[in-house]
């Protein structure tokens, strides 16, 4: 594994050397170090090359520690002297003067943000933000300070004082002061009662009540296992996995006109069995099947929710696909779910017991609690926050489509993608670090940018998902967490980049203080318009991916890859999902194909991509003058669609013209409007001709003003050329007009 970790190390951008070491220089902590020397006229840092790798290799691959060296010592057979290369710790700590936590309060939070960050050393002048952190890890580190410390501090604590020092002091202050944890308790609730739903979970029942059988909230997942499989020990692994989650054997059903969780008894999880091992065309039939799976509806109420299928491909090589409805799951719990299969199954197939704790609450407890909890004051101080930040905003974002909307919203969809350039991304990341912001702050500014130069609106509503699970108790769960905000930023065209920037991270923050109200209380306090068209409060989705699915190497040499499983479904009109792959800055467009056609999602990326790199460039440019166009698009717009040019005869004006036209093709087709009558150019002729002579008579001629005041229709065009040929000139006035 070690020649697979140099490997990895050696393709990152900027490396022209690299060779990985394991030390063992703490008893029983067996460690890699990579040694990296950087390419002539690139520079090298430790947080992006381990950034990279991450997208790379597994969790456990990347070295924890990076070394950047001007070269690469060597001994007298020119090779890479091992015993010379530097102890990592000492030089790091050095470049970054490492100064150790000296109280508690500091050991303990270095303890927190070592585990949250993978972190080996943080020190008093560590920043949260520059060790890696994001906003779903700043979420959790705030609720592992509220559980060690017992107070509640919030999410604008640690982007405020994210240097470890300060944020310990500010701890301190608070547990002095008393700030003691507001939030009720999240136990476990009896199961003699009727269980409720969460928010959440209450609209999908009711969306599926008005159309059962949907797959817009399907989620699929598609794991790739490559070496020897044991069947029993997963068939084993999905049963000790669906009894630890009571989510994937809940149902629901209406009692006295309410719905409620059925939670069944823990039993074996039927497992269907494909086999393509002797198919020419075998990957081909498993990623169709896989297609097949998205679309494959749901019974919430008989069940199952959660489905398990195995392809067999070869001996060494299977597709595991699993689908599961979202009233009981989410994006996070996808990761759950993979890792903990990887670790049933590692256990499972070496003949040892489960390694993983029993869970402390389910997801019914959560759900219970959050009804309990969120109502009355608590509820009304969270919307109250809301009501002012999205009240008058904007019915709808009007987007250019290029078909007519639908009058009921559709689900119909596809997505497009494209990878910017490793520079550019940490550009963007260094002027995130500038204004004290997360990467996702700044590429939702951007995202919103663009959106407001292709509406022409400067109200921009977008939404965005959060994990939902500021409280440690539900990190390990799989469910229904996820939540929806909305974020709204006025983007002036005479205001700069960096300051509409600087207005997201306020927004975003006053969103991630107030994220317990659930998305849909929101729509049913807020009671936006009711427009059967379109999805309420937004209509674009963004979100940046800050928890890939794992990849697992197992012991027994099975190795876990999850593979893309795509649907043919978009929930919003456009949905753009970035993430930082490693490679460079991924960015996915998923739309709606009722309303846009390829070609023009396609375009939409291009140009984002042109106007991050002019974001990079000139941070302090006004968004109006920013670049979204290519050199080559550029070109053809201003340029080539320009050139109209045309060589017409002198002694013929449009009148003449048209009527010659008229005597060539009489009979063709020449105006056309929905409940109005068809003109040809013969009869347009005609009637032109008609209303000139009536005109004439009336005086009309050359420097006579003649007003036209139609709607659109054949006649107006009527009006036009009959003033033309009587030599007259036309002002056209708007009906619309008092």
């Amino acid at each position: 594994e070690l020649g697979e970790v140099e490997a990895g190390l050696g393709a990152c951008e900027g490396v022209r050397e690299a060779v990985v070491v394991a030390r063992e220089d703490v008893p029983g902590d067996k460690r890699l170090v990579g040694y990296v020397v950087a390419k002539a006229g690139h520079t090298l840092d430790s947080t992006t090359l381990r950034s990279e790798l991450k997208g790379r290799l597994p969790e456990y691959m990347v070295p924890s520690a990076l070394v950047v060296l001007e070269a690469l010592p060597l001994n007298a057979n020119g090779k890479v002297d091992r015993k010379a290369l530097p102890e990592p710790e000492q030089l790091e700590g050095d470049a970054r003067g490492f100064t150790a936590p000296r109280t508690p309060t500091e050991q303990q939070l270095a303890s927190i943000w070592s585990e949250l960050l993978g972190a080996k050393q943080v020190g008093l002048g560590d920043s949260f933000f520059e060790l890696g952190g994001h906003s779903l890890l700043a979420t959790q580190a705030i609720s592992r300070i509220r559980q060690t410390f017992q107070v509640e501090l919030p999410l604008r604590a640690l982007f405020e004082d994210a240097v470890l020092e300060r944020l310990a002091a500010r701890i301190d202050l608070a547990v002095h002061a008393g700030s003691g944890v507001r939030m009720p308790p999240l136990v476990p609730v009896a199961r003699t009662d009727a269980l409720p739903l969460s928010f959440a979970q209450q609209r999908l029942w009711f969306l599926d009540q008005l159309e059962p059988g949907g797959t817009s909230y399907n989620i699929p997942t598609a794991v790739r296992l490559s070496g020897e499989l044991d069947v029993g020990a997963l068939r084993r692994t999905f049963g000790e996995l669906v009894r630890r989650h009571e989510s994937l054997r809940t149902t629901f059903r209406a009692l006295s006109g309410s719905p409620v969780q059925v939670v069944a008894p823990a039993s074996e999880v039927p497992l269907t069995w494909v086999d393509l091992s002797g198919e020419a065309d075998g990957e081909a039939r498993a990623q169709a099947l896989a297609e097949e799976e998205v679309r494959r509806p749901f019974d919430l109420e008989r069940g199952p929710l959660f489905r398990v299928t195995l392809i067999r491909l070869s001996d060494v090589e299977h597709v595991l696909l699993l689908s599961v409805h979202h009233i009981v799951s989410d994006g996070w719990s996808r990761g759950v779910l993979v890792r903990e299969v990887a670790s049933l199954y590692g256990a499972y197939s070496t003949g040892q017991p489960s390694p993983l704790p029993e869970l402390a609450v389910q997801y019914a407890d959560y759900a219970a609690w959050q009804r309990d909890w969120l109502r009355g004051e608590v509820l009304e101080a969270q919307l109250a926050y809301w009501k002012r930040q999205l009240g008058g905003a904007p019915h709808a974002l009007e987007l250019p489509t290029d078909r007519p909307r639908p009058a009921v919203q559709t689900f119909r969809g596809s997505s497009c993608s494209v990878t910017m350039p490793l520079s550019l991304r940490d550009a963007l990341w260094a002027l995130s670090r500038e204004e004290g912001a997360t990467p996702f702050m700044t590429l939702l500014a951007a995202w919103q940018v663009l959106l407001s130069r292709y509406s022409g609106q400067d109200d921009i509503s977008v939404g965005t998902p959060i994990a939902g699970r500021n409280r440690t108790e539900l990190e390990g769960l799989i469910g229904f967490f996820i939540n929806t905000l909305v974020l709204r930023t006025h983007v002036a065209g005479d205001a700069t980049f960096r300051q509409v920037l600087r207005q997201v991270r306020e927004v975003a923050l006053g969103a991630y203080a107030h994220q317990e109200v659930p998305f849909e209380k929101l729509v049913e306090e807020l009671k936006p318009e009711r427009d059967m068209s379109r999805s309420s409060l937004f209509q674009v989705m963004f979100s940046l991916q800050n928890a890939p699915l794992p990849v697992a190497q197992l012991p027994t040499g099975l190795r876990l890859q999850p593979v893309d499983a795509e649907g043919d479904t978009a929930k919003f009109e456009l949905s753009l999902d970035m993430g930082d792959r490693g490679q460079g800055l991924s960015a996915s467009l998923e739309y709606n194909t009722d309303l846009f056609d390829a070609a023009t999602a396609q375009r939409m990326l291009k140009h984002f991509s042109v106007l991050l790199e002019g974001i990079a460039a000139r941070p302090d440019a006004r968004v109006l003058d920013l670049p979204m166009l290519g050199e080559a698009e550029r070109q053809r717009v201003l340029v080539e669609w320009n050139d109209t040019d045309v060589a017409l005869p002198a002694e013929q004006g449009i009148a003449e013209r048209f009527a010659a036209q008229a005597r060539l093709t009489p009979d063709a087709l020449a105006v056309v409007a929905p409940g109005e009558e068809a003109l040809t150019y013969g009869a347009l002729e005609a009637q032109a001709n008609q209303l000139a002579h009536h005109l004439r008579s009336q005086g009309v001629g050359p420097e006579v003003l003649v007003g036209v005041c139609l709607e659109r229709t054949p006649r107006l065009l009527v009006a036009l050329l009959g003033i033309l040929k009587a030599g007259g000139a036309y002002v056209p006035l708007d009906p619309s007009y008092p």
